[in-house]
Order: C-alpha cells, then structure tokens, then sequence
C-alpha cells in the first residue's frame, strides 16, 4: 500500500524539512580543572578544556564543527544553571 501526498494536502504543510540543530553543553569539570563540550554532534561525545580560555575556546569549537548546521550552545555552572547561552545560524544555504 502506498500512500501519496497531494502537495495542498494538510500533512503535506506541516511535514516540512528542517535544518539539522546541534546542541552543545558546556559544563565544569568535576575535577574542577577546565570544562568539558558536550554532544552528540560531536564524533567522541565529549571535549576536555583545561586552559584559562577555556570556555571561549569550546564556544568557538561548536561554532566552528556546527557551521553547516544551527546549533545552540548553553554553558553551565557547577549547580546546573544555565549562565550562558549562544545561538548559530548555519551557513550553508541550498541551492
């Protein structure tokens, strides 16, 4: 059984195709030394950061590894708040 969508037909309009998002965490360490980016965009999961620039380097990291895609990048504190958030339009246009 096939079932075929007219283009004016209701689930047509609400089936559209979206852009890939990418979320990231950035989060503290346990240890207390740097941070760590976390995703499932990512090819290992996670990411250590350990240098004094550490959370404006993950920032510039997902941005990077994300530029195809939107993504969202949040950074947390060691209690879980959400103390930074940032927001990336993918640059890849279709043709």
């Amino acid at each position: 059984m096939t079932l075929l969508l007219s283009d004016s037909s209701p689930a047509s309009k609400r089936m559209k195709p979206t852009a890939p998002l990418h979320v990231y965490e950035i989060r503290p360490r346990k240890n207390g030394r740097g941070v760590e980016l976390i995703s499932d965009a990512l090819p290992f999961g996670r990411l250590r950061y350990g240098e004094p620039n550490a959370v404006a380097n993950a920032i510039g990291y997902a941005m990077n590894f994300s530029r195809s895609a939107d993504a969202v990048i949040r950074v947390y504190d060691a209690a879980g708040n959400v103390i930074e958030a940032h927001e990336h339009k993918g640059d890849f246009k279709e043709p």
